[in-house]
């Protein structure tokens, strides 16, 4: 037999040859943390000539095992999908395993493994330290943070064949949950420790929210961009205003010991109150507070989970999870016959790859609209490529868009990483505030545009590309252009289909528009009672200015259903934070209409007293309140009379 001769080969053949001898490994020749997990191998009485002969389980304990760890499993779907994706064709393998280094998942492409490597990697398998010595999955476990571990740092002889990446994922409270692993061919192209370990962050982000959906989640981060990213910390908060749980960024961020943050006041860490924090959170804007460790940025997550539902089936848990029915155009469009006609001109532009070009004011769902037409085409099933330009700090933008090589510039990551434009080939990219992308960066947009080829920073061959392009901005983009803020033959390539998105105040159909939103949060939220809104608050609403659109409306109504008592079935002013009905009665007050909300409210409470004869059980039930609030109501009633 030929002997390899390779220097990592003669390196494992000594280290291996002492093993055999003296039970020892050779000082220096080993990373620290993989010297380590050898000698764990050895103490568990494992030998570098086993083979990998596992015991697989039955279907029905795969089953078994992948319903115990179905929380797991539903929140690491898009990352584990996503990392299939773009790294299959290197022939990766991207596994999901339980805290016991149990497969549960495995995505990817196996065509270059032989049989029995294929069959050590199937779901139920076990890949502990103890039972196959240093592999990625175990030792990752065992150590509990991150680890790479190349052909021959593993134990056994038969996994020189692999270079592996784990990283281990985290429940809210610290405990290791699973691990994410992906593997590599060795000599095939290898991805950096750091991309499976933000992969792994995202899951634990997704796992906090999903640990906490009955109570308000907050993001916040010292510096803005950062929201809405895996390094944003996450603060649970209780009906009371106190802490539930943080995550591991939170800690950080607010420069306190991990677990020292639960069960205290938020008011006494943030300096302001649940309840005010989130009034300001719910206009849809980030909201800053200055702190003792310096200014912090918030957002809101989630609000608590309306106290309205019934039992999820396993098909609503996983909606739940990322995957709910999306917005199609004609319910974006509603019943706005121009909108209508716009977007499906718009979807037949798209058909003949000409770029879309979205306008409207922050919160008009621009990004809803850009994943309908993406949905609507014959390219559903591809990727659909979302970048905020104005999210991204302008030094990072170019390489963010179009990816760049190993060693493109000082702490670049190793392997380099693949650009948004690529990740979207054959799929559709999203350009959201493409106004604010940085001058120096639009010749280069245009020259891809039209080229459509792509070449990471730091060299390397251009890339072809097949992609569908919506671009959307909230600013007069020819004001910009005349400004000299923009580029004008780069506007001109951009605008092949203009689409203007009208604010909600601009919308004849908004009792409708309303309506259905409302039955969309109800569905996003398990809600299957039928809820309505009062008919006097809801002329309030479709008079109402909504200056944050549909974000700012979709978060009300959020707030609404969750505020709603058991037996209540219909929203009324009632169920409206303090902060939005003071802004609601002010700009009716400024329209001539103040009162107009509380006659017809009262109006309707007495006609419906009358017709069940004073009844207060019959009269709360066909007004779809409690008992309790038609008390509360008939005593304003009284003091107002």
């Amino acid at each position: 037999m030929a002997i390899n001769t390779e220097p990592h080969n003669l390196l494992r053949t000594d280290v291996t040859r002492q093993l055999i001898l003296q039970r020892d490994i050779p000082g220096g020749q080993l990373r620290e943390p993989i010297e380590a997990s050898w000698l764990r191998s050895l103490d568990a009485g494992l030998d570098t000539q086993n083979s990998v002969d596992v015991e697989q389980l039955s279907r029905a304990d795969v089953q078994d095992l992948r319903e115990q760890n179905k929380l797991l499993l539903d929140c690491a779907a898009p990352e584990v999908e996503m990392l299939t994706r773009q790294y299959a064709a290197d022939r990766a393998l991207v596994m999901l395993a339980d805290c016991d280094a149990r497969i549960l998942a495995v995505k990817g492409n196996s065509n270059a493994l032989d049989k029995a490597a294929r069959y050590a990697l199937n779901p139920g398998v076990c890949w502990s330290e103890v039972s196959r010595g240093t592999n990625a999955l175990g030792t990752a476990l065992v150590d509990a943070c991150p680890v790479k571990i190349e052909g021959h740092e593993h134990f056994l002889d038969r996994l020189n064949q692999f270079s592996c990446t784990s990283s281990p994922i985290f429940d809210p409270s610290g405990n290791t949950l699973g691990v994410l692993d992906m593997t590599h061919l060795r000599g095939r192209v290898q991805q950096p420790l750091e991309v499976v370990q933000m992969a792994a962050r995202s899951i634990e982000n997704r796992l906090f929210s999903a640990s906490f959906n009955e109570n308000a989640v907050i993001a916040i981060h010292s510096r803005q961009q950062y929201l809405d990213s895996v390094w944003q910390g996450l603060l649970a908060v209780d009906p009371d205003g106190d802490l539930l749980g943080a995550n591991q960024q939170a800690h950080q961020l607010l420069n306190v010991q991990e677990g020292a943050l639960k069960q205290r006041p938020l008011e006494e860490v943030l300096g302001i109150s649940a309840s005010q924090l989130i009034n300001h959170l719910m206009q849809g804007k980030p909201h800053t507070l200055q702190t003792r460790n310096g200014a912090l940025y918030c957002r809101l997550i989630q609000l608590p989970k309306p106290r309205i539902s019934l039992p999820f089936t396993a098909e609503q848990r996983i909606k739940r999870s990322g995957e709910e029915k999306r917005p199609g155009l004609a319910e974006v469009a509603g019943n706005n016959p121009r909108l209508s006609r716009s977007l499906k001109m718009a979807l037949k532009g798209m058909a003949h790859d000409l770029p879309v070009l979205l306008n409207g004011e922050t919160g008009t769902g621009k990004e809803v609209v850009a994943r309908a037409l993406h949905d609507a085409g014959p390219r559903a099933n591809k990727p659909f490529i979302a970048v905020n330009c104005a999210a991204i700090p302008e030094g990072l933008i170019e390489s963010e868009l179009f990816g760049y090589r190993e060693g493109a510039f000082t702490g670049s990551r190793r392997g380099g990483m693949v650009g948004r434009f690529q990740q979207a080939d054959g799929g559709t990219l999203f350009l959201d505030e493409i106004g604010d992308m940085p001058l120096a960066l639009q010749a280069r947009l245009l020259r891809v545009l039209q080229e459509r080829r792509v070449a990471p920073l730091g060299g390397g061959e251009e890339v072809s590309l097949d992609i569908r392009l919506i671009c959307a901005t909230h600013r007069d983009m020819r004001a910009l252009v005349a400004e000299g803020d923009f580029r004008e033959d780069l506007f001109y390539r951009l605008n092949g289909v203009g689409v203007k998105l009208p604010a909600l105040r601009e919308r004849a159909d908004l009792p409708e528009f309303l309506a259905k939103l409302l039955g969309a949060v109800q569905q996003r939220c398990g809600i299957s009672k039928p809820v309505e809104i009062e008919s006097g608050l809801l002329t309030s609403l479709s008079d109402y200015s909504w200056p944050g659109n549909i974000r700012q409306m979709e978060t009300i109504l959020k707030a609404a259903l969750a505020f709603l008592d058991e037996d209540e079935l219909l929203i009324t002013e009632d169920h409206l934070t303090d902060d939005f009905l003071d802004q609601l009665n002010h700009e009716a007050e400024g329209q001539g209409s103040g009162g107009i909300l509380k006659q017809s409210e009262q109006q309707t409470i007495r006609k419906a007293l009358d017709e069940h004869n004073g009844n207060i059980s019959a009269t709360a039930k066909a007004l779809g309140i409690s008992r309790a609030t038609l008390y509360r109501r008939l005593q304003e009633l009284e003091q107002e009379g």
